[in-house]
């Protein structure tokens, strides 16, 4: 089976769009930072180092220095699917993060989002 082209996409070309949606909303990069560094683990020096080296989606969460383990709380829909259904591991995380930059964007609370 083939891969979705989202595994092999940077990570660095797609951040920008996310900054973008925050910003477009009131909301700020570090935020936006705040909640890639909650769910993976990387601090702010490994999240700039995976952003320069331009590594794809699939090395970015295979070397993730921990992800959180308050994903399951991630519950809803985007990009069509429910993003606590989504099968392959992988494909849930991105979507783990497309969510959660979403619910930044939508206003809510950093306490929310981060499952506090």
């Amino acid at each position: 089976m083939k891969k979705p082209k989202i595994f092999a996409m940077s990570v660095a070309s797609v951040y920008p769009h996310y900054i973008q949606k925050a910003e477009k909303k009131g909301r700020s990069k570090a935020e936006v930072d705040e909640i890639i560094s909650w769910l993976t683990g990387y601090d702010e020096t490994g999240l700039q180092q995976a952003l320069d080296d331009e590594i794809d989606f699939e090395t970015f969460f295979g070397q993730a220095p921990k992800m959180n383990p308050k994903v399951s709380e991630i519950t809803g829909m985007i990009c069509g699917y429910r993003v606590e259904e989504i099968e392959d591991p992988l494909m849930q995380q991105i979507r783990y993060l497309d969510k959660l930059v979403d619910e930044l964007a939508k206003g809510k609370s950093m306490d929310k989002i981060l499952r506090k």
